[in-house]
């Protein structure tokens, strides 16, 4: 299954600690559950125009949400979810996270 750089990166990640992160040079993003560390690579490359040195992926696990209602309590689950973080060549960014 050939993905797109497109279908790779699904969309970034906006949270306190990726914006840290930001500032050292390090990228969040949400990527496809196939995508591989080389083609999350090659896509962000891509799409931004920049210089990948490192790319570390992780799977977040599924959790359990309880809420009450007037029903009574229901329980659901988040979705899993993969997620890479970036690591740019020194020098580089990305102008997409500057604005947030």
């Amino acid at each position: 299954m050939t993905l797109t750089a497109h279908e790779i990166v699904v969309r970034p990640v906006i949270s306190e600690k990726s914006m840290d992160e930001s500032g050292r040079g390090k990228y969040t993003f949400e990527v496809h559950p196939d995508a591989s560390k080389i083609q999350v690579k090659a896509a962000v490359e891509e799409l931004f125009k920049v210089e990948v040195s490192a790319v570390n992926v992780l799977t977040t696990k599924a959790k359990e949400k309880r809420r009450g209602t007037r029903r009574g309590r229901t329980v659901g689950w988040t979705s899993p979810w993969r997620k890479a973080i970036v690591t740019l060549r020194p020098g580089q960014k990305i102008e997409f996270f500057e604005g947030v």
